[in-house]
This record gives structure tokens, C-alpha cells and sequence, in this order.
């Protein structure tokens, strides 16, 4: 069994989508094994997202998910980190399948992707050091 992580981000939390999001997660079979509402300092943002430091999305994201309150959760469940990023669907929220949590759910906000609702991990190596950072 695997874990993985998942972040409802700040324009998810705004909404009040965490129910619905964590829903098709359930639906989906997957075990919530922990959640953890929270606005995240900066730091713990930085070493998050620090493989993208210095590319010109990065600053930009990092003050978007200082805008509010994100909800870390940590999912389980067979094939988890795969089957999560197939249920929230391609990062752009315009080419993102009907039927996706970023397809039915997110709004197409132009060069601004990052607000695309949720963050789940894209490898075990990944979910490892995420579930590590965000839950200690």
C-alpha cells in the first residue's frame, strides 16, 4: 500500500471544496489517513516547491499558497500517488478531463495554473519527503 500527499490549496479552501475533494477520494477507495488544516509558513513552502527555485512560477506560487489556509492530507490506498494524479487531472485546468477534480472544479484563471485546487506527489520519492515536511 502506498501513501501519498495531497494539498487542497488556498483558492480550494476559499471555495469550500474540501468536501467535495475529499469525497472523490473516498469514492475512489482511497484511505484518509490524516488531514492537517493550517496556513503553512514560508519556510515550509520553500523547501515544498524548492525544485523550482528559480524558475519564474515559483515566486508566484509560493505567495499564492500563502494566501490562506491549505488542508495537507496524507492519502493511502493501492497505486495511491497514480490514481490520485489521475483523479485530479493535468495541471491546467482548461485541458483537464470532465470528470477530474481540476476539470469539474477549477477555474481556468489564464498563466495563473497554480490555482488549480489540489497538489498530490509524482513519485513514492516524492510522497516520501512531502508526507515527511508536511506531517513531520
Amino acid at each position: 500500500m502506498q501513501s501519498t500527499l495531497v494539498l487542497v490549496k488556498p483558492d480550494g479552501v476559499q471555495r469550500s471544496l474540501i468536501g467535495e475533494i475529499l469525497r472523490r477520494c473516498e469514492a475512489k477507495g482511497y484511505v484518509i489517513e490524516d488531514l492537517k488544516l493550517f496556513s503553512p509558513p514560508k519556510e515550509l513552502l520553500e523547501k515544498h516547491y524548492q525544485e523550482h527555485e528559480g524558475k519564474p512560477f515559483y515566486e508566484p506560487l509560493v505567495e499564492f499558497m500563502l494566501s490562506g489556509p491549505t488542508l495537507a492530507c496524507k492519502l493511502s490506498g493501492e497505486r495511491v500517488i497514480e490514481g490520485f494524479r489521475s483523479l485530479a487531472g493535468t495541471t491546467d485546468p482548461t485541458t483537464a478531463a470532465p470528470g477530474t477534480i481540476r476539470g469539474d472544479l477549477a477555474r481556468d484563471w489564464g498563466l495563473n495554473v497554480q490555482q488549480n485546487l489540489v497538489h498530490g506527489s509524482d513519485s513514492e520519492e516524492s510522497a516520501a519527503k512531502e508526507l515527511a515536511l508536511w506531517f513531520g
